[in-house]
């Protein structure tokens, strides 16, 4: 059976069975048969293509890891785990976002503790300027989601107002080249923040506020599934958010 994902993973960023064969070390022949009759590369070698296509090694080859290593490997994503996002010491949430060299990630409700700190849109500016792509995800303060979400926290419309009050917070943003952000109106089962492999993720409990709610701490280990997981939930959110435009 082929394995049209490989394939089209190296369709998608051009690369050829000559140049996957030269990269990794191999005859191309052996390249061929890993796409055309589906055969496992080694472990060695599914690592090396996975980081050269950017692309997880379980997405590759969904059954080539034994259910214990699967579980060995998600355990290593686990950095720390915060019974509280109370707890979680102030300074970690800049420091993660100051170390991404690629994308920045927030999918939130409003994420007021964030946005009211001062050098949060001077770290995105900075960010921005430097070529990393800053995606910001806020609740729309409207949607029947967010209405619930007051209610489960007993505090009415208080929701809508912390969504409404931070993107007033962020107009100044809004036009800035490299930051986009988008208002979205799925059910917000974890608040996600994302430095390139390194994530904050705040669970949500129901009728709990997220300040009182458990944060993992998480860094993307080849071969594991725990931060696709999240990272896939962000890009659907994405996908189906609209954009949030400088009102005029």
């Amino acid at each position: 059976m082929a394995n049209e994902r490989l394939r089209s993973a190296m369709l998608t960023r051009g690369i050829t069975v000559d140049a996957m064969a030269t990269h990794v070390g191999v005859d191309p022949k052996t390249v061929e048969r890993w796409i055309t009759q589906g055969r496992a590369p080694y472990r060695r070698h599914r690592l090396v293509i996975a980081a050269f296509l950017q692309e997880d090694e379980t997405y590759l080859w969904p059954n080539g890891l034994p259910d214990s290593q699967r579980q060995d490997s998600a355990d290593a994503e686990v950095l720390k785990v915060y019974p509280h996002r109370s707890y979680v010491p102030p300074e970690l949430w800049l420091q993660l976002f100051g170390r991404a060299a690629r994308e920045i990630g927030v999918l939130v409700h409003a994420g007021v503790f964030l946005a009211e700190n001062p050098r949060w849109p001077q770290l995105l500016r900075q960010k921005a300027s430097s070529g990393v792509r800053a995606r910001i995800l806020l609740g729309d303060p409207d949607s029947p989601e967010i209405q619930r979400r007051g209610e489960e926290e007993e505090i009415g419309e208080g929701v809508a107002y912390k969504v409404r009050e931070v993107m007033k917070l962020y107009r100044p943003l809004y036009s800035v080249s490299g930051i986009e952000f988008r208002m979205h109106r799925s059910t917000l089962h974890n608040s996600l923040y994302r430095a390139d492999d390194e994530w904050l993720v705040n669970t949500q409990v129901y009728g709990v506020s997220a300040p009182m709610a458990p944060v993992l701490h998480l860094r993307r280990v080849a071969g594991a599934e725990l931060v696709s997981t999240y990272q896939q939930s962000f890009d659907k959110v994405w996908s189906e958010a609209v954009p949030i435009e400088r009102p005029s």
